[in-house]
C-alpha cells in the first residue's frame, strides 16, 4: 500500500509543478530523457560525492540521487520556456509529463520499493510498459516541440 502512496505523492507533485508553471510538455519531456542519460552516466559518481557529504551509501541514497539527477533538468526548465495558453493544454501536458517522469523514475524506485497488493499491480504495469511509455512520451515531446510557435517580438521602428 505504501508503494501506491509514494507513487501518488510523486505524481501529484510532478503534475502540480507542470500544471502551475504552465510549461509545455515537449521541452520538459526531452529534459527528462536528458536527465535519465545523465543519471546513467553520473549515477555512481554522484553517489560517491553524496557520501562525501555524510549521506550514507546504500540502496535508498542511490535511488534518491538517481531520481534527483533524472528530475533536475526538467526542474530547471519548469522556470523557463514556452507555456500553454489553454486549460486543456495545461492538463494534458502536465499529465503526459507526470506519466513520462514516472516511467523514467521507475528504475531507481524499483530498487527500494517492495510493492504489495494493489500497489504491486500498478507498479508492475509501469515496469512492464516502461519502454513503451518512454518511447511514445519522447515522440510526443518532439511533436509538441514542432507544434510550439516561436515568440514574436515587436519590431522597433527608428525615426531616423
Amino acid at each position: 500500500m505504501e508503494v501506491i502512496i509514494i507513487c501518488l505523492v510523486i505524481s501529484i507533485a510532478l503534475f502540480l509543478a507542470a500544471f502551475i508553471t504552465k510549461r509545455r510538455f515537449g521541452l520538459l519531456g526531452l529534459a527528462l530523457a536528458a536527465g535519465s542519460i545523465l543519471s546513467v552516466i553520473w549515477g555512481y559518481d554522484a553517489g560517491l560525492v553524496a557520501s562525501l557529504f555524510g549521506i550514507p551509501t546504500g540502496q535508498l541514497s542511490t535511488a534518491v540521487v538517481a531520481s534527483v539527477i533524472i528530475l533536475l533538468p526538467a526542474g530547471v526548465l519548469l522556470f523557463h520556456g514556452n507555456t500553454y495558453k489553454t486549460l486543456i493544454g495545461r492538463v494534458v501536458g502536465a499529465g503526459l509529463f507526470t506519466l513520462l517522469a514516472l516511467a523514467f523514475l521507475i528504475e531507481p524506485l524499483s530498487h527500494v520499493l517492495m510493492p504489495q497488493g494493489l500497489g504491486a499491480n500498478v507498479f508492475s504495469w509501469l515496469v512492464n510498459n516502461k519502454s513503451m511509455i518512454i518511447g511514445v512520451g519522447v515522440l510526443l515531446a518532439i511533436i509538441d516541440l514542432f507544434l510550439t510557435k516561436p515568440a514574436h517580438f515587436p519590431i522597433k521602428h527608428h525615426k531616423h
